[in-house]
């Protein structure tokens, strides 16, 4: 009865941090034309410099069909630039653009800025066990939260992702 209790108790705290996550996506399409993924995907070329999207992939912690589907519409938009590698024409990398960084400097935080202030005035302590605590909870979800890394070959992103 009380494991019962508690696991209603994680459906619905989960709910409503996917609730929260929605909330936050619509408010960064709105402000800057950008789904959260994209943003993610974004920010991490910014951060790592010209890479390919197999590393993208594994840093935005998404499927390697949903990093090509992201990249895609990146570009298309005109924030990122793609080309092949200059040592392994297998290869392409993909940078930011200067349209790229305005949208990424005119974009809010990807959790809200109230998030990240109240995160930021909590003690280190307790950011680390709250990082624990989701990341535990990500491990017994399982494969639906399975790293990127363990993913395996051919597996395919969610359509709603890119």
């Amino acid at each position: 009865m009380e494991q019962e209790r508690q696991l209603r108790a994680v459906v619905k705290a989960g709910r409503r941090i996917a609730r929260a996550f929605d909330v936050q996506s619509h408010r960064i399409d709105r402000a800057v034309g950008l789904t959260l993924p994209q943003l993610i995907v974004l920010g991490c070329i910014r951060d790592l410099g010209e890479v390919a999207s197999r590393t993208l992939s594994v840093e935005a912690d998404l499927s390697p069909p949903t990093v090509v589907g992201v990249l895609d519409k990146l570009e298309a938009k005109g924030l990122i630039a793609r080309y092949r590698s200059t040592r392994d024409r297998r290869l392409a990398h993909a940078r930011v653009t200067e349209k790229g960084r305005a949208a990424l400097d005119a974009a809010p935080a990807p959790l809200g800025e109230a998030f990240a202030a109240r995160f930021a005035a909590l003690d280190p302590q307790a950011r680390s066990r709250i990082l624990e605590a989701l990341e535990d909870l990500a491990r017994l979800l399982g494969d639906a939260a399975a790293p990127v890394e363990s993913t395996p070959e051919g597996a395919q992103g969610t359509p709603g992702d890119a």
